[in-house]
């Protein structure tokens, strides 16, 4: 089932997604039907008008080497996706693998396989092992990273090199300076797009406070307004205060700014592989490139976000059959080609290899072993990520260190 697209196109696939694919609905019963064979319920999200179609084709390879297996495959909206599940458990008929985000309220409960247990040890060793390490409780993986999305620093060439700037930042020093140069050109130009908005603040937040050698926190303990977090809150001031970003960036949203930057009227600004394919329908005449964010000292490090896939231990004698499946899907043939088509980068080190030589997602995968996670397993990120979209915003106007200590305030609150 190898196939080959286009990033540009799968990309754009992936950015026009539609969340209304209906449910195929669940057959229940015991793990064997009447012919003896294993049955495996699959709940799964979708990601784009693709994704039933990637995942039917995945099942009909896959039941065409393992014939004493059926694969039965519900795809839900992302808006109905935790109801479902939630559901499904209360009434005793949770599905053998789910395609979900969070995953650590399950495996306290004690629902889930840790994920060595349903791969073979090979499959283990080709994840990344970053995301392995974000799919922990406890010090035991509980959930197999399923696809990922990573950041890097999009540059408007040709403003740089009207600015007289000769190459892209790699450190603060050096995208304040370019940025401030290329704010200098007039026009309604800005040298960098800081989205410190609601709808991703903290994603920003984390561009900055990680790249300045900061940390949100972990499973156990949100740490806001620890000191590591000020050099990249006092870095964002100062770009503002430079005039090295757009106006009002307090009150900027992401999606809105990189329209703009697609436009032509921003020096640089932080995106995502889909931004790919927004540039190539919107503006395929962009003479642009993607670098790796720019930190306080250089070093290497990108935002990065990650599904998951889990198996629920409804049935000790389905464990067999599970295996057999993820070492399936997980394999490069299979693999790569459906996190392709869903324009996302691949969280296994044999896919990474497998797609080195596509040039747009080249400054993407080169960071993918250094990306930085929320803390998502802690009980109160969901408080800290509102947190951030409301209040981190304010850094436009008030002191770093109040900004961070009223987010810290709002997350230990819950």
């Amino acid at each position: 089932m190898k196939k080959s697209l286009r990033l540009g196109t799968a990309v754009a696939l992936a950015a026009t997604a539609s969340l209304t694919l209906a449910s195929c609905g669940f057959g229940g019963g015991s793990s064997e039907e009447a012919g003896g064979k294993t049955t495996l319920d699959l709940l799964v999200p979708s990601y784009s008008d693709n994704t039933q179609g990637l995942w039917e084709d995945v099942i009909e390879g896959f039941e065409a080497e393992n014939t004493d297996i059926d694969v039965k495959l519900e795809v839900q909206s992302w808006d109905n996706l935790e109801t479902v599940i939630a559901t499904k458990i209360q009434g005793g008929e949770a599905p053998d693998i789910y395609n979900g985000g969070p995953f650590a309220g399950f495996a306290a409960d004690e629902l889930l396989y840790p994920a060595e247990d349903v791969v073979s040890p090979e499959t283990f060793s080709d994840f990344q092992d970053s995301f392995i390490a974000n799919a922990e409780v406890d010090g035991t993986a509980y959930a197999l990273p399923l696809i990922a999305s990573a950041r890097a620093l999009f540059v408007n060439n040709a403003l740089l090199e009207q600015a007289g700037v000769a190459a892209p930042p790699t450190n603060w020093d050096e995208l304040l300076d370019a940025a401030t140069k290329v704010s200098a050109l007039g026009g309604g130009i800005a040298g960098y797009g800081m989205p410190l908005g609601s709808e991703e603040a903290q994603a920003e937040a984390a561009v900055w406070l990680w790249g300045g050698g900061g940390t949100f926190g972990d499973a156990t303990e949100i740490t806001v307004d620890d000191p590591a977090n000020l050099p990249g809150a006092d870095q964002i001031k100062k770009m503002i205060d430079a005039g090295a970003t757009q106006a009002d960036p307090g009150s900027t949203d992401r999606s809105p700014l990189m329209d703009i930057f697609i436009q032509g009227k921003i020096g640089m600004q932080v995106g995502l592989p889909p931004t790919v394919g927004q540039i190539e329908e919107n503006n395929p005449e962009l003479d642009y490139s993607i670098v790796p964010i720019p930190t306080k000292d250089g070093s290497p490090m990108t935002v990065g976000v990650m599904d998951q896939l889990m198996a629920f231990q409804n049935d000790g004698d389905k464990q067999e059959a599970i295996t057999k499946f993820l070492d399936y899907y997980y394999t490069a043939d299979v693999y790569v080609p459906w996190v392709q088509t869903e324009g996302f980068l691949p969280v296994t080190k044999s896919g990474a290899t497998e797609l080195s030589s596509e040039e747009a997602l080249a400054p993407f995968l080169e960071v993918l072993p250094d990306a930085q996670f929320y803390p998502s397993t802690n009980p109160k990120w969901s408080a800290t990520d509102a947190a951030f979209k409301a209040l981190f915003g304010q850094l436009q106007t008030k002191p770093a260190q109040d900004v961070l200590t009223e987010i810290q305030a709002q997350a230990d609150a819950g």
